[in-house]
Order: C-alpha cells, then sequence, then structure tokens
C-alpha cells in the first residue's frame, strides 16, 4: 500500500472516531438532562419536601395509611408496620422505620410504646422489633376519611394509596418539617398546638393573627428575625439556665437542633481552645434536662454564661425556610399563608363530610319513608298474583305513586328492589309509631346537617375548639419568647493566654514565654501598641508580630473604648516644638501604622501614660541647659489639657529640647461618671441609653437589688450582670439610705415592719423570716415612706378606718437579721404603700470634671484639621504656655 493512501485511510478512520465520539457525547448528554430533571423532581415531590394539604412527605403520608389498615385498637410491632409500609413505600425499612420514629418523638399522631429514644440526649430508639405503635385518638379523628381521599395506584401497581391524607388541622405547622432536595430545601418550624388552634380561629373570624415557633426542647428564643417563616429569617435560640450559687450554673432546657450529648461536647471544646473556664461538667439528665457546669473559683457565673451563649451550642441560630409542594410545584410561602391555607382547605373538608354525611341520611330517610309506605299500605300484597319479575316491579311501583308526593327524589328500580327484599319477619313486627319515629329523628339530623353547611364557617370554629378542649389540656408553650442582647465575644471570652513583649526589639505576641510578661488575653483580642517613636498600632493576638522597636505601651485595646485615655508628652520631628495632648482610640484600622502627631521623621516621645478611667496626673518638665534660657524647671498638669480625638496635634509645651518628664503626682479620674440603663426587654445593663436610665456610677458605685423572695445584696453594674424575673427593686446604692420593709412572719402569723442598712456589700443577705410561709408585703427605699393599713371588718362591727404610718417614724434603723417590731395585732386585709413623705437631700458640693470628646475620631492624613494656631509661650525662656487662669493653651 502507498503511504498516500494509508495516510488516506487513517484520515478517514479519524474522522468515523469523531463521529462516533460525537454521537455518543450527544446522547450522554441528552440522557443526562432528561435523567437529572427526572431525579430532581423526583426528590422534590416525592421525598424530600412535604405537600400542603396535608403536611406530609410521601413517606410519612404511607406509614399514617399502613397504620390505618392495621388498626384494630392494639399495639402492632413498629417492624410490621414498616413491613407492610413497604408495600405502598419503594424505598428500603431503614428510610421507614427512621421516618416513623421521627413522628413518633413529635408525640401527635402515633401512641407509642417502648424505648422510641430521647430527642433531649439524642439517643436513638430501640430496634423496630422491640417497640410498638397504634395510631393516636387525634389522628383517627383528623387524618383519615376514605370517602372524601383521593386515590392513585402504588408504585408497583398492586395497591391503591391516598394522593393527600384529608387532613381537617394545620398539621404541617404543629410538627414542623426538614428536608434537603436538588437545588431546593425546606426548613419549616414547629410551632404550638393551641396556638395554631387559636390562629385558626381568628383566620376563619376575619382577625389578624401571629404565628412563632414553639420546639419540644424548650430553651428561649428571640424571634424578632422570623420574618415569617420565610426565606432570610433566622431564629436565635439559647439554653434556659440559671446560677444557684457563685460555683455552679445549671442547664435545665437546651436549644433546638441539639442534644444534651451535641451540647457538653461544644462547652468542652470550648473549655479546650481557652474560650471558657470550667471545673468540671455532669450531665444528669433523665426525663428533663440537668446540665451541671462547676466554675473555678472567682470566675463570675453570670460573664461565664454568657461566655456559653457566645461560645457554645447554648445559643443556635436557626434559619427558617417556607417551602412546600402544591399541585405538583414547589412554593415558597411564609407560616401565616400556610396557616390561612390549611384552614381553608380545613373548611372545605368540613364541606365535603357534611355534604356527604347529608346525602346519606337523606338516603336513609328516603328509604325509611319508603319502607314505611310500602308496609302501612300493605303494598306488598299487590305481588302475590305477579308470575314475572317486572310484573312485580311494577305492581310496587303502581302502589307506590299515590303516596310518594313528600319524597325528595323519585323512585328507581334499585329502591323497589330493596323493598323486595325485606324479610316477612320484619314486615310482621313492623311498629308503624316507631318508624314514625325515626324518619323524624332522621329529619332532625337532616335539618342540623343543612344548618351546619349554611353556618359552615361557625361549625369549623366548634370544631377546632372541640378540638383544642380534647387534645390541647396539656400542650402549653414549651419555649419561651424573648428578646436577646447581642454579647460581645471579646467582652465574656475567658482570658488565659500570656501576652509578652520584647520592647527594644519590637515584638509581641503569645510565645514568647523568655521575654517580659504583659497580661493575659484571648486569641480573639486586639492589642494596641505604641512606640517611642510616636507611632501606634493595633493588631490581633498571634504567636509573635512584628509592631516596631522601642515599645512604651502594650496592652489589650476594645473598640469605641472612651475610657481610656492616653496622656501623652511628643517632640514633633528631630528639631521640632513638643507638644501635650490627651486622646482616646475607639477605632483604628488593624494592622496600619499611625503617628500620634504629623508623622515627621524624627518624632519621639517624652512621656506616655495609659489611664483606664481617665485619670490625669501632675508631672515635671525638665529641659536642657542652652542659650539664656532662664526656667528650666515647671510643672504641667494633665487635667488642664482637654480630651481631644487621636489624630489632634496638642497643645505646645515648648519649643525647646526637652531633657526628661518626670511623674511628680498621680491623678484622679476626670471623666463624667458613667450612665447606666436597665433594658427591661433583655433585662440587661448597658450604657447606650436603651431602657430606664438607673444614675451616674463612679468607679466604686454598686447597684443594690432586691428579690421577692427578702433576698438583697449589692452588686458592681457590670453589662454581663443577669437579673431574675423575681427582681423588684434595682437601682443606685446609697449606703447610708435606709430600706423599709414589711412582711409576714410566717411563724408569729403577723406582719412585721423594719428598717436596715446593708453591712456586707458583698453578700447577698435575707432580711425576713426564714419561715416557708413567711412573705415580703412592701418594700421601700425612699426616705420617709408611708403605708397605709387597712384592716378586716370584725364581724357585728363598724369596718375599721385605715391607718396610714409613716415608717420611719414607727421604727428606728436596726441590722438587716433583726426581726423588726410588730406592725399589728389586728387582722390586717390589705397594706397600700403611699407616696413618700418630702425629704430634702442634703447639699452636695458640685465637682468640677471633663467631658469626653465624642466626635468621631478623623482619618489620620498626616495633617491637623483644625485651624487653630499655638498660642506665644509665656516668655521666650521656655516658661509653660499655660496662661495666668491655668487653661492650656489648645489646638
Amino acid at each position: 500500500m502507498s503511504e498516500e493512501n494509508e495516510n488516506e485511510e487513517l484520515e478517514n478512520l479519524d474522522n468515523s472516531f469523531e463521529e462516533q465520539a460525537t454521537e455518543t457525547i450527544t446522547r450522554v448528554t441528552g440522557m443526562y438532562k432528561e435523567w437529572f430533571l427526572d431525579y430532581a423532581s423526583y426528590v422534590i415531590l416525592e421525598r424530600a419536601v412535604p405537600a400542603i394539604e396535608d403536611g406530609f412527605k410521601p413517606v410519612q403520608r404511607r406509614i399514617m395509611q399502613s397504620m390505618k389498615d392495621l388498626d384494630d385498637g392494639r399495639y402492632n410491632k413498629v417492624a410490621n408496620i414498616v413491613g407492610h409500609t413497604m408495600q405502598y413505600h419503594p424505598h428500603g425499612d431503614a428510610s421507614i422505620g427512621d421516618a416513623m420514629v421521627q413522628i413518633g418523638q413529635k408525640d401527635l399522631l402515633i401512641d407509642m410504646q417502648g424505648n422510641w429514644g430521647n430527642i433531649l440526649t439524642g439517643d436513638p430508639a430501640a430496634a423496630s422489633r422491640y417497640i410498638e405503635a397504634r395510631l393516636s385518638k387525634f389522628a383517627l379523628e383528623v387524618l383519615f376519611n376514605p370517602k372524601i381521599t383521593e386515590w392513585q395506584s402504588s408504585y408497583d401497581g398492586r395497591r391503591k394509596e391516598p394522593i393527600n391524607l384529608p387532613v381537617k388541622f394545620p398539621l404541617l405547622l404543629t410538627q414542623g418539617a426538614e428536608g434537603i432536595a436538588v437545588g431546593l430545601s425546606t426548613k419549616i418550624l414547629p410551632h404550638n398546638f393551641n396556638e395554631i388552634i387559636d390562629a385558626s380561629i381568628k383566620h376563619l373570624q376575619g382577625k389578624r393573627f401571629k404565628l412563632y415557633p414553639d420546639f419540644p426542647t424548650g430553651g428561649e428564643a428571640d424571634i424578632s428575625g422570623y420574618n415569617d417563616g420565610m426565606r432570610g429569617g433566622k431564629v436565635r435560640v439559647r439554653a434556659k439556665m440559671h446560677s444557684p450559687d457563685k460555683s455552679t450554673i445549671i442547664i435545665t432546657e437546651i436549644p433546638f437542633s441539639t442534644t444534651t450529648s451535641s451540647l457538653i461536647d461544644s462547652i468542652l471544646k470550648a473549655n479546650e481552645k481557652g474560650k471558657i473556664k470550667i471545673k468540671k461538667i455532669e450531665d444528669n439528665t433523665a426525663a428533663e434536662v440537668e446540665i451541671q457546669i462547676h466554675l473555678p473559683p472567682g470566675l463570675s457565673p453570670d460573664k461565664t454564661m454568657d461566655a456559653l451563649f457566645a461560645f457554645t451550642n447554648c445559643e443556635v441560630s436557626v434559619s427558617p425556610l417556607g417551602c412546600v409542594i402544591e399541585d405538583n410545584k414547589p412554593l415558597f410561602v411564609g407560616v401565616t399563608e400556610m396557616l390561612r391555607r390549611s384552614t381553608d382547605h380545613t373548611v372545605e373538608l368540613i364541606r365535603q363530610e357534611l355534604q356527604i354525611q347529608l346525602d346519606e341520611v337523606e338516603e336513609q330517610w328516603h328509604f325509611a319513608s319508603l319502607e314505611r309506605i310500602f308496609i302501612e299500605n300493605r303494598i306488598y300484597r299487590d305481588i302475590e298474583d305477579e308470575e314475572t319479575w317486572d310484573g312485580v316491579i311494577n305492581a310496587i311501583d303502581k302502589g307506590l305513586k299515590p303516596h310518594i308526593g313528600h319524597l325528595k327524589r323519585a323512585i328507581t328500580v334499585d329502591d323497589i328492589v330493596r323493598l323486595t327484599e325485606i324479610r316477612i319477619k320484619r314486615i310482621s313486627k313492623f311498629d308503624i309509631d316507631k318508624a314514625q319515629q325515626k324518619i323524624e329523628a332522621l329529619e332532625d339530623r337532616i335539618a342540623e346537617l343543612k344548618k351546619n353547611l349554611e353556618n359552615l364557617v361557625e361549625f369549623t370554629i366548634d370544631y377546632f375548639k372541640k378540638l383544642q378542649k380534647d387534645y390541647g389540656k396539656d400542650r402549653t408553650r414549651q419555649t419561651e419568647l424573648k428578646a436577646f442582647d447581642d454579647i460581645v465575644a471579646s467582652k465574656v471570652v475567658i482570658r488565659n493566654t500570656k501576652l509578652y513583649v520584647n520592647r527594644k526589639e519590637g515584638f509581641v505576641g503569645t510565645s514568647m514565654k523568655r521575654d517580659e510578661y504583659v497580661c493575659d488575653c484571648a486569641d480573639i483580642d486586639d492589642i494596641i501598641v505604641f512606640t517611642k517613636a510616636g507611632t501606634m498600632m493595633v493588631t490581633k493576638v498571634d504567636a509573635k508580630t512584628f509592631v516596631g522597636k522601642d515599645i512604651l505601651h502594650v496592652a489589650v485595646w476594645k473598640k469605641k473604648d472612651k475610657r481610656t485615655i492616653y496622656n501623652l508628652i511628643y517632640r514633633d520631628g528631630k528639631t521640632g516644638p513638643s507638644y501635650v495632648k490627651r486622646f482616646s482610640v475607639t477605632s483604628m484600622t488593624r494592622d496600619r501604622e499611625y503617628s500620634v502627631g504629623y508623622g515627621t521623621a524624627g518624632t519621639s516621645v517624652h512621656y506616655f501614660s495609659a489611664n483606664p478611667n481617665g485619670e490625669a496626673e501632675i508631672v515635671t518638665i525638665n529641659l536642657r541647659q542652652q542659650g539664656s534660657i532662664k526656667k528650666l524647671k515647671w510643672d504641667l498638669d494633665f487635667s488642664d489639657i482637654l480630651i481631644k480625638g487621636r489624630s489632634s496635634k496638642g497643645n505646645l509645651v515648648t519649643k525647646y529640647n526637652i531633657k526628661k518628664v518626670e511623674l511628680k503626682e498621680e491623678g484622679v479620674s476626670t471623666l463624667k461618671p458613667r450612665k447606666i440603663w436597665f433594658d427591661d426587654t433583655v433585662r440587661r445593663l448597658n450604657v447606650d441609653g436603651r431602657g430606664e436610665l438607673l444614675g451616674e456610677f463612679k468607679g466604686d458605685d454598686r447597684l443594690l437589688i432586691i428579690n421577692q423572695k427578702g433576698i438583697a445584696k449589692t452588686v458592681v453594674p457590670e453589662v454581663t450582670a443577669r437579673f431574675d424575673d423575681d427582681m423588684i427593686v434595682l437601682e443606685k446604692w446609697i449606703p447610708n439610705k435606709p430600706i423599709s420593709a414589711i412582711y409576714f412572719n410566717g411563724e408569729k402569723d403577723l406582719f412585721y415592719v423594719k428598717r436596715f442598712l446593708i453591712e456586707n456589700e458583698d453578700k447577698e443577705e435575707l432580711f425576713i423570716s426564714d419561715h416557708e410561709k413567711s412573705y415580703l408585703e412592701i418594700i421601700s427605699t425612699d426616705h420617709l415612706p408611708l403605708a397605709e393599713v387597712v384592716f378586716n371588718k370584725p364581724r357585728g362591727k363598724e369596718q375599721p378606718p385605715n391607718e396610714a404610718i409613716p415608717l420611719e417614724e414607727f421604727i428606728s434603723i436596726k441590722g438587716i437579721t433583726a426581726q423588726g417590731n410588730m406592725l399589728t395585732k389586728e387582722k390586717v386585709k390589705q397594706i397600700n404603700l403611699l407616696d413618700p413623705l418630702p425629704y430634702e437631700e442634703p447639699e452636695v458640693e458640685d465637682v468640677e470634671v471633663i467631658e469626653e470628646d465624642d466626635e468621631d475620631d478623623a482619618p489620620d492624613n498626616g495633617n491637623n484639621s483644625q485651624d487653630e494656631k499655638p498660642t506665644k509661650e509665656k516668655d521666650q525662656d521656655g516658661e509653660s504656655p499655660i496662661d495666668d487662669k491655668g487653661q492650656a493653651s489648645l489646638f
């Protein structure tokens, strides 16, 4: 073969292969498109997403139908039910068994027997051969009615299964649903049984309603972002916990989608990572959740609880997504619309049932009337001489015609055939009066059914009320709805990592254990650094980071912190003048270097101090001897310097060289006392102006807390503090201001009055009798409280007049543990706290403070944005620029 022919043959062969490959790719691509679409549709419609009509996924619907098929009032083995369901369901027994356990654990449709697992601990159910089930009474009443059920062939064509069950209740919202299909998912949260019925009734009455989730595990939920259960919504769910003492936290309810095991694992992981610090944890969960967390000595329970919410599964976010199947298509809809559609569907199902019942009762009335006519008028005798079947039919038809004017429909051959089937014994014992009573009872029933159909909405409302009465008694709300405070992780994290610094070389980090220790920190903290060269930087805590040589100050930095004030004296450039400034650093770009002045090369810091509460010290300025300078030394008081933003240049100190700056006197805070508010919605303190203003607090001021149990204590006002629901007094504590109380002494069976002061500010104390019948009646923190006593009316006597008692005159101030004085021996009906008597506060000398500069920090672009010019120095020999009135010249 020639080379040319060989090449031509090879080319033809290549073309043939290429054509075959193209054809194969085309076929596979087409098959893939069709098959993938079919598969996606199947998963969406037949597996993952529930139908809006009955709230069931296909496997759940088939399980319920199988249980109905097997129902005889007794329990069936779950394995038997699973096997029966496989006649309808094309998947294996494992998927059916798991789905059945999930339905049973919702405790609504299935009456369970045996170990069905535990939603609190996550323990699985026993094997299906060991557990039993039957339909609950609620399921039997609500789910089934074969007369109004649409049927279809099962997957193998051997049986008929329901397309949708005629569920006369918004079941989907009660149980919730979750599923992941191809290209979409659904997550419908469970809601409270009684609240759903109330909402359905309001909808039928034309009123507005709101629905919020209720989780079987309890806990607390913030539903401010629920968004009606639609895409983009979010529900924050928290565990319910309390602290019985300073060393223990007890969790009694857990968030939805968690178990005690997963919750404990998350707590242990957070402890290992150093986010929180615990001594040990015990799981005592049985029928109810009880997780005990033991804390190391000196650790705040309130702060630890916030840390648990911030770093563990004690708080989780649940994102709802309302997706259902309607008319074989996915539908994205909120829970409000779901309830409206389900309720309207219930009305339609009830209408169909009533109509079917009416038709059946009318048919019974029709035949009962025919039967009476047939027997009472002895029409059966007319067929004695007939020899053919047609003759019999015609004879009966002819005999009935004179008597059927009142019937509601025409007589058919089937009616006449039924009459011929009446037995002779029944005819012989026929009682006309009883027959008439039966007909009248049927007529009453017909009238009742017609009335119900005419008043269908009212009938449906009564139906819902009956369901609530029969099945809603023990279905109270499990999850408490409340607003959550936002927890800042950096404020509650346990700082158990040590921070070190190498000041000369300019490194900071947690791995430099041979260098200087700075403070404890956490790996989520930011640190702020100032250097001798007049630079500052904020950076993340790391093992080792270079921030600049000759470090003057390094500390953990808190964003938006206006209380920490930095006092600084620096020289601008190598030969420039020196300036003084006071500033706070509330915001900075991480890992960006900023200058404390203009950024002039050669800038150097003479003096630096960081003051956590705005302290202003006095320093001594020492100049170098040069030329004819007369004054080489003077004092500078930082309290004369206003607090500015970090980008301000500062006030001129001197244009001459400073030899050194020495600390002369420690300063006191120049900041105004901090205002603190209490937000009753989230029951937390804040400094942002939300809620009720409690007052202005200095560093040593405390809060007074009194609860309904008669326990008083004082606490430092920290934003992490928590407050119980039975708290009745929360105010700024004034140590010399007396507290007045009237309480019932259970042992003496009398009311007592006492006035006392808090004796130990670090201890909570019971100030009423510890008898089990004792209780606190009146509490007042006014200086001159006034109480009104209303007495019981003695039998046969006039009503005694009410008595107003000035408590300040009634009893003097005694110890907090004193019993107090008896209020009265008479029987008391009621005690009221009246407006207090006038009281004049003693005059307090005003103390001048310097207000913080609330202006936002300007961007540090190396230029001073202020237009002021430096004031002239007092003389040319280096004296202080402070004027005769003691005020500094400011920029």
